[in-house]
């Protein structure tokens, strides 16, 4: 069992590890119980009744948080011709647009925190699976990051205004970042308010039985602070 030093316990201390707290006591708690020097990030954690090996079970959407999550979001748009000129003009950080921005990124550069491609340079930016896939940066159309040049403003604009993805990972489990400590209680609350009305409305056909097992939220760092599933799922954001 790893040994955490005086400040983990000090804030471990202020937690009843039995308890399931409510969505406002948890947001609150969390703020009290970060322990870094820096901005931490507020994550959720949920367990879910779901089996990933099943491809009608998998759950993997975006959703818009209302407060955003707290940080400047770096935008690659892979785009040519009229897509290219959109990006630039909806405030992309960087448009790849040739093949030396291709060679880049295949020789390990990522210094950005969401792609969006047209689907005209997918046949490009599929070469770069090796590199963006395991970072989480490979563009999708289930993730609502391949789409037509028209679309490229509002999904920029999205995108940095805190357009989070998630999904089902392979032990049941998704991890969503809600923000930073140094958001008010109430902003971390409509945070959590919008993303639990998504995974609500991401449920598959096929899901059987409890649908959200366990929840639990923890600063970056910091002790896990467990929710109440139930009243998680009534949350309402305007509360």
């Amino acid at each position: 069992m790893a040994k955490h030093g005086k400040k983990y316990n000090a804030a471990l201390a202020k937690i009843d590890v039995n308890k399931s707290y409510t969505p406002r006591e948890a947001v609150t708690l969390v703020r009290e119980t970060s322990i870094t020097k820096f901005d931490s990030t507020v994550e959720v954690h949920m367990r879910m009744g779901l089996d990933p090996r099943q491809a009608d079970q998998m759950v993997r959407d975006v959703v818009v948080l209302p407060n955003g999550l707290g940080k400047v979001v770096r935008v690659l748009v892979f785009a040519q011709g009229e897509g290219a000129m959109r990006a630039q003009e909806a405030g992309a950080d960087y448009v790849a647009d040739s093949d030396e921005w291709i060679q880049k990124i295949n020789g390990g550069w990522t210094d950005f925190d969401v792609a969006i491609a047209t689907p005209d340079m997918m046949s490009k930016a599929g070469r770069l699976g090796r590199v963006l896939g395991p970072r989480g940066l490979m563009p999708n159309p289930k993730a609502g990051t391949v789409v037509p040049a028209e679309d490229l403003p509002r999904v920029i604009r999205d995108a940095k205004a805190g357009r989070v993805e998630y999904r089902l990972d392979k032990t049941a489990n998704i991890h969503v970042p809600v923000g930073k400590v140094s958001f008010t209680a109430d902003k971390l609350y409509e945070n959590l308010a919008a993303l639990m009305d998504a995974i609500k409305k991401s449920r598959p056909a096929a899901a059987k039985g409890i649908y959200i097992k366990h929840v639990t939220v923890a600063s970056t760092m910091g002790p896990g602070i467990k929710v109440d599933t139930l009243a998680l799922q009534t949350m309402d954001a305007k509360e």
